[in-house]
Parts: C-alpha cells; structure tokens; sequence
C-alpha cells in the first residue's frame, strides 16, 4: 500500500531565507524516510501554493490508482494552535475537498508542544555557546512570534515553566510581536528583567522555526544578551517531529470511526 503524500504548510514570508530554511527541512524529512512523498505548500508570498499544490497532486491521480496521488496528509509548520492552525488551513483544505473530491486530504496537528521541540531549542543553544554547567547562572528567554491566541499563549508559557526545571536560573516567555498580551513582554523587556534580577548571563532562544521579519526582531531584542541563538530550522528533532505527527495522523485515519469517536 502506498503511503499517503506529506504536505507540509508553511505560511511564507518575502524573505528568502525563510522559503529556504523550509525546503532545507523538508529535504532531511526526505532523508529521513526514503520513499515517503513530501511536498511543500505556502500560504502566502511564496510559491507553489498550496492550493497549486493539491491541484497538481489532484491531477497526477487522476490517470493512476496509486493512493499516493489520492490521499494527502497536510501538516501545518506551526508549533502551535493559533489563527493559521484553526482558520487559514482549514479554509484551504475544506475549498480543495470541494473543488477536489479525488483527493482525501486529512489536516495533521500542529507541531507543539512536544519533547522534540524541547531538544531542538537545547540544540541551538549548545550550539551558540550554552554548556550544561552555564544554567545555573543563565537566564533564559523563550522568545516566540507572538499571538493573541489564549490557547498559543498558554503553550508558551507552559513551555516557559516546564524549562524552569531543566537548570536554568530564570526562564521569561517573551513575544515578538508588537500586540503582545498582558503578561508578556516584548524581547528586549525580557532581558531587561533578567539583568534588574541580577542575572549574570542572560541568553535568548527563538521559538520560531524559520528566518522573517519577527525573528529579526527577536535578535534586534537579544542585543542586550550575551547569547542569542539560532532558530529551530532543519534541526534534526524538528524533522523527526514532522514525521511523528505525519505518523499520528495516518494511524487516526486508519482506526475506526468507533474508535475515534
């Protein structure tokens, strides 16, 4: 049996490293599981988009019976359950079951939270410097995009207190974006409270998958930290997860409606 297609959604930006940071960790899925069919949609400002996307995988099945051209497994590359999880993709995936009734596409969850997204921030810290030792006298700013979402924000700061227990001497979610909800301050705010603490090292760890406008603006805001890491992009982890939730949906779509119920 052919195994379904792999369409990751990303939500684009004009800048061009975010479109390449996205192929790049597409490409070490690829990797990872040879044979699996992955493909790589955008919502906005980059092509191909999704909707081109699963019009050409509509079109590829229809002179073949093989369900890889029939069945798609759209994952969005969103860590977590915000406006684009909730209303952008659905919308697209609801006008393509539509318009597209060949196609059996199935929306996979996003991203976060997760151990391996833990793993993959641990990485790009170690990687920018960051020793087991140095927690203990580093403080850490989890530094998001940012949303208004109640549900995201509740997972950054979970996130943020579940770090407080891995030895860092003080952990603060921050947000990038400029409409940041009360309790949340912007980067640089963040690492502004961690020196007033009297934090001897502060670091900053993006939680943001790939290169954009926001996180540039978390490392104009790490300017006052002694270490800003890199983004999450085509960490081995973040690959793996992809692959997880691919997993996790197509065993749901393979249980009976009993089950799932």
């Amino acid at each position: 049996m052919t195994a379904p297609v792999l369409l990751v959604i990303a939500h684009g930006s004009r800048d061009p490293r975010h479109a390449a940071t996205v192929h790049a960790l597409t490409a070490r899925v690829r990797s990872l599981r040879p044979g699996l069919r992955v493909e790589t949609g955008f919502l906005d400002f980059n092509a191909p988009a999704v909707p081109r996307v699963l019009e050409r995988l509509a079109a590829q099945g229809a002179g073949t019976t093989a369900r890889a051209s029939e069945e798609v497994i759209a994952l969005p590359l969103l860590l977590t359950r915000a406006f684009h999880a909730k209303s952008d993709i659905p919308a697209v995936l609801r006008e393509a079951r539509t318009g597209l009734p060949q196609l059996r596409v199935r929306q996979a969850e996003v991203l976060g939270p997760s151990p391996l997204l833990h793993s993959a921030l641990e990485r790009r810290l170690r990687e920018a410097g960051i020793r087991p030792g140095d927690r203990s006298s580093t403080g850490l700013v989890l530094a998001s995009a940012g949303s208004t979402d109640p549900e995201a924000i509740a997972v950054i700061a979970e996130i943020a207190r579940e770090l407080r227990h891995t030895g860092w001497c003080s952990v603060r979610p921050a947000f990038a974006s400029a409409t940041s909800p009360a309790g949340f301050p912007r980067t640089e705010d963040a690492v502004r409270a961690l020196r007033a603490e009297g934090v001897r090292r502060v670091a900053v760890a993006p939680y943001v998958i790939a290169p954009g406008r926001l996180p540039d603006r978390i490392a104009e805001g790490a300017a006052g930290a002694d270490v800003l890491a890199d983004v999450l992009g085509p960490a081995p982890e973040l690959a793996r997860l992809l692959l997880a939730r691919y997993d996790e949906a197509r065993g749901a779509a393979a249980r009976p409606a009993a089950l799932t119920a």
